[in-house]
């Protein structure tokens, strides 16, 4: 049926909250992301990435198209994701900028991607300066990502209220996305009588005007919630065409008017919750453009060609994700994911409680101290964006020149920004995901409460008002599910507390790592810089000591100090180190004089007496080293162990694997240490035989058959990890010098023997580049072969035998040229 009345949007709402160290300002190792570094590298791989670049298989299984899924739906990606991508991720962030690039042209001037509130908080819950600011702070990230204004704006959780909604239309959105039942009721625009529609009977295919307390406007659309919710929790991502059968069920075939069908979803679903669910969403839009059933457009698009007829009053107070209004966010309502059917949530009502009573402390401070250097604080916050996209020199003096009411010193420099800094974090600790899971021990609520440290560190900086007595007090009303964890007071003694940052702590890891690293005289150690003074670095057999001066500086509030330092290292994990402020070039030249000469004459008792005398009881050691120098610094310590290890296991293997084959062959009970030392040798000689410079598809076949006869395990997590990175090596390296024919032996040779694990390999990155080669390179090799150039048609056949084992159509691919 023609689909020429029916319109169909398919909206993504792509978040993760921000995980960064709020001292460092990166996201540290989280070891519930292995093997990825964290879960923002896991997820980018399992879904951001895929959706880039998505497949469309024939009906044997096979590629024969490629498209980027932005570019043909509705989307909107936390602010503080995207400043992730855009460092960490950097292709697939200038994949999504380009596809909302290429969607304004397809859509007439309306692009696909909308804003979002900043760092998705509660907006009913907040107050209206911070609701002002997380709209503002979401519209400037859009615009300077996205390079124009939006259109909409995404509300977390679609938590609505009417003050957000008039505070969004105020700054110029003119469209927001709600869930069906947080409509109230509605009435034709310019009549009297309003009919009901809660409980889900609004007519979810055509937009609506909200009049807004101040008489301004916005227009709601709300999603299909049942197609919606099958997408998100039913198995319809199964299969593309099953998908888009259910998507065409929201449309009514009897109606001859304009229709617009949407459903929304957390963007995470396509590849993360639902594997390969990116190539089902990519199947249902080709297979519902390919039959002319539904013209894709975007909100925007839409709005501009029918707008409404129909006004609408919300529920406010509501959500998509709470059946309770926004109750999920500050109270044991009964809302949980569900893993853990004993616990409670108790613990989220102090846990608002204390944060409400922070920011109200936080913002009266802030108000009280910025007014002596910024003529209007609160506006200074608002445009307090630009800093946070642009840390540069230049930037910084820019807009303290703007917002301030004098000339301002180097101090007090430093004063402004923190008090801007204490505001950043008071906001960024109510994002929503710490209140959204089960318990207070959740890696989301470590987050928040982390951003409440700083926020209080910046605080005392700035005022000497220490409140972190007065907080560990009130949170320790919040009581974690798990007896070991307790209450709020002892999780932030045992996961906050040591994880607060000082200059005095980025000198001492300085100390430590430069053990094991080699320092330029000025290196950037995360959000802080450090420049060396002096430094002295000494052995004697298994025994190391450093000494010496630095500079350090916070890129972030220009805070800056100088620092002496000594560490001894005794080997293994055994570190004693002490920092101390820099006091004069005379008491540091004795320090070092002192130091430097028991360490020469073997005096390591008298070092450690040294330190106790200069820098006092307060001393580190390595389990202040941050969290990704620290697993650096533990794996090369390990890593002649895990040597010692290897060769052992694998000596043992060597001389005993006869006795245990004679063992399985007389039934005789194999010892566990011969299996051991089996199921550890063989993973490393597959790992090692992945990895060679010719890679022999024989000899991996064969450690196959050994870790199966010997019914040992198999590394999958590992392994599938490392032939990954191996082909995405070999393809860069093919990419690069496409006529290689022995490195296109090697790719041929590994991708062939893939179906032999027992598991599968993620091949996108692989698929991608060999994609790119056919392209652009395939059609040379053609050319040559077509003049008689034999060595371009060995190049040929080799390559279309790669292509069919990554599942490539060729032919079909080419034919569409």
């Amino acid at each position: 049926m023609n689909g020429i009345n029916k319109y169909l949007c398919i909206h993504a709402h792509f978040y993760q909250p921000p995980r960064e160290n709020p001292w460092l300002e990166t996201v540290e190792i989280e070891d519930s992301a292995y093997p990825y570094h964290d879960w923002n590298e896991r997820i980018t791989a399992e879904c951001y990435a895929p959706n880039t670049v998505s497949r469309i298989l024939d009906e044997r299984g096979r590629i024969v198209k490629l498209f980027s899924n932005y570019k043909k739906i509705s989307f909107n990606i936390g602010p503080t994701l995207l400043s992730w991508l855009e460092t960490n991720a950097h292709e697939v962030y200038k994949a999504i900028i380009e596809a909302d690039k290429a969607s304004i042209i397809e859509h007439h001037g309306h692009g696909n991607a909308i804003a979002q509130a900043y760092n998705h908080i509660i907006m009913p819950l907040a107050t209206s300066q911070d609701k002002e600011t997380q709209i503002i702070w979401g519209i400037e990230d859009f615009m300077y990502r996205f390079k124009h204004y939006p259109e909409g704006m995404w509300i977390p959780e679609t938590a609505v209220d009417l003050e957000t909604l008039d505070l969004m239309a105020a700054k110029g959105i003119k469209f927001t996305i709600l869930a069906p039942h947080q409509a109230a009721r509605i009435r034709k625009i310019g009549t009297e009588e309003w009919i009901d529609v809660s409980n889900h009977r609004i007519d979810t295919r055509r937009p609506y005007k909200c009049v807004l307390p101040s008489g301004r406007t916005i227009t709601i659309f709300f999603y299909n919630g049942p197609v919606s919710r099958a997408v998100a929790f039913e198995r319809v991502l199964e299969r593309g065409e099953e998908f888009a059968n259910r998507l065409m069920s929201g449309f009514l075939n009897e109606v001859s008017q304009p229709q617009l069908m949407s459903i929304a979803t957390d963007g995470e679903t396509y590849g993360h919750h639902h594997k390969f669910g990116d190539m089902a969403l990519a199947y249902a839009i080709h297979y519902i453009e390919s039959n002319n059933l539904a013209k894709l457009v975007n909100f925007g698009e839409y709005l501009e060609k029918h707008p409404p007829e129909e006004e609408v009053e919300i529920f406010e107070n509501t959500s998509w994700s709470c059946a309770h209004g926004v109750e999920r966010w500050r109270n044991n309502c009964g809302c949980n994911t569900g893993s853990n059917p004993s616990w409670n949530q108790e613990w989220r009502a102090p846990l608002r409680e204390v944060l409400n009573w922070l920011r109200d402390v936080i913002a009266f401070n802030y108000d009280s101290e910025g007014s002596k250097y910024l003529i209007d604080p609160w506006l200074a916050r608002n445009d307090y964006i630009h800093v946070i996209l642009n840390r540069t020199h230049k930037h910084v003096d820019d807009f303290l020149h703007k917002h301030c009411k004098k000339k301002l010193t180097h101090n007090e420099k430093i004063r402004v920004l923190k008090l801007l800094e204490m505001e950043r974090h008071s906001l960024l600790m109510f994002t929503s995901c710490g209140w959204f899971f089960d318990d207070i021990s959740g890696i989301e609520t470590i987050q928040i409460i982390k951003y409440a440290a700083r926020a209080m560190q910046l605080l005392q900086d700035v005022t000497g008002n220490n409140m972190e007595d007065i907080f560990i007090e009130k949170i320790s009303r919040a009581r974690s599910n798990i007896q070991e964890i307790g209450d709020g007071a002892a999780l932030y003694e045992k996961a906050i507390g040591p994880s607060i940052v000082t200059l005095e702590k980025v000198g001492i890891h300085y100390a430590v790592s430069s053990i094991f690293e080699e320092y330029p005289q000025r290196t950037k150690i995360y959000s802080y810089s450090v420049t060396r003074n002096d430094y002295h670095h000494r052995r004697a057999g298994g025994i190391q000591f450093a000494l010496g001066a630095v500079h350090i500086r916070s890129h972030i509030t220009m805070e800056e100090e100088d620092f002496n330092f000594s560490v001894i290292y005794f080997g293994n994990h055994n570190f004693y180190g002490g920092v101390k402020r820099y006091a004069t070039e005379e008491e540091y030249k004795t320090m070092e004089e002192k130091f430097l000469e028991s360490f020469e004459v073997g005096g390591f008792a008298e070092i450690l007496a040294l330190m106790d005398g200069y820098f006092g009881k307060k001393k580190y050691s390595f389990k202040d080293l941050f969290k990704d120098e620290q697993r650096k610094i533990i794996n090369i310590i390990i890593d002649s162990s895990l040597r010692e290890f290897s060769m052992s296991y694998q000596s043992m293997y060597e001389k005993y694997h006869l006795m245990m084959s004679f063992l399985k062959e007389t039934g005789t009970p194999i010892p566990p240490p011969f299996y051991m030392a089996a199921e550890f040798t063989l993973n490393q000689r597959l790992k090692d035989a992945i990895s060679e410079e010719e890679i022999d598809p024989h000899r991996i076949e064969e450690i196959l058959e050994e870790l199966k006869k010997w019914n040992a395990k198999l590394y999958t997590v590992e392994l599938e990890y490392h032939i990954r990175h191996v082909l995405e090596g070999l393809m860069n390296r093919l990419k690069n010098n496409p006529a290689s024919m022995n490195i296109l032996n090697n790719v041929n040779n590994l991708v062939k023997i893939l179906p032999i694990f027992p598991f599968d390999v993620n091949l996108w990155y692989v698929q991608n580049v060999y994609f790119q080669i056919l392209k652009k390179e395939y059609p040379k090799f053609v050319k040559r072969a077509s003049r008689g150039d034999g060595e371009a048609q060995k190049w040929i056949d080799l390559f279309h035998d790669t292509g069919d084992h990554l599942s490539f159509n060729i032919e079909a691919i080419m034919g569409q040229e």
